[in-house]
C-alpha cells in the first residue's frame, strides 16, 4: 500500500509516471534498494544536472554524466541516510515531504515536477528539512515511461536561494 495518494488515477501515464518517481523511487531510496528502480533508466540516454541549490542555472552543473556515476551517488546517499536514527517512520516521513502533481506530456516526452518540503523528526530531536525540487525528463520505451535525466537539487521554491 502506498503512503500517498496518486493525484492522477484516471490517466495511465501520468499515474506510471508518479507510482516510478514516488511510492517506488521513495521505497527504494530508504531500503537502499537500487535494484527496485534499476530498470526506470534508459541508461545510455542518461544525464543528471546538480542544480547546487541554486536557482541560476550558470551554477548548475552536470554531475552525473552517466547512469552509473548517479547510481553510485544514489546508494551513497541511501545509506548515509539508513545511519541516521529518527523519531518517526522514515519513509512516511519522505512521502508526507514529497509532492508531484505536475507532469507535462508531449508524445513520447514527459517533464515531472517533483518537490520535497518538509521535515522527519530525529532521534536526537533534530529534524532532517527536506527542501528542494527536481524536474524529470521520461521517455515511453516499448510502453514503459523511464527517466532520461533530471535537473535537480533546486531551490524550492525558486528565487529561494543565492543566484551566484
Amino acid at each position: 500500500m502506498s503512503l500517498s495518494t496518486n493525484p492522477f488515477p484516471d490517466d495511465a501515464d501520468r499515474s506510471a509516471i508518479w507510482t516510478m518517481l514516488v511510492p517506488r523511487d521513495i521505497k527504494a531510496y530508504v531500503n537502499a534498494d537500487w535494484s527496485m528502480v534499476a530498470d526506470d533508466f534508459v541508461a545510455g540516454d542518461f544525464m543528471g544536472i546538480n542544480g547546487n541549490g541554486k536557482d541560476n542555472p550558470d551554477g548548475w552543473t552536470i554531475s552525473f554524466p552517466t547512469l552509473a556515476e548517479y547510481r553510485d551517488e544514489w546508494l551513497r546517499q541511501a545509506h548515509e541516510g539508513q545511519k541516521t536514527e529518527y523519531a518517526e517512520d522514515v519513509e512516511a516521513g519522505i512521502h508526507r515531504a514529497t509532492s508531484l502533481t505536475e507532469i507535462e506530456i508531449s508524445g513520447e516526452r514527459a517533464v515531472a515536477h517533483k518537490k520535497f518540503n518538509g521535515e522527519i523528526k530525529k532521534a536526537d530531536g533534530g529534524v532532517d528539512r527536506l527542501n528542494w525540487q527536481t524536474l524529470y525528463f521520461c521517455r515511453k520505451v516499448a510502453g514503459q515511461w523511464k527517466l532520461t535525466g533530471f535537473v535537480g537539487y533546486l531551490p524550492f521554491p525558486m528565487g529561494s536561494a543565492s543566484s551566484r
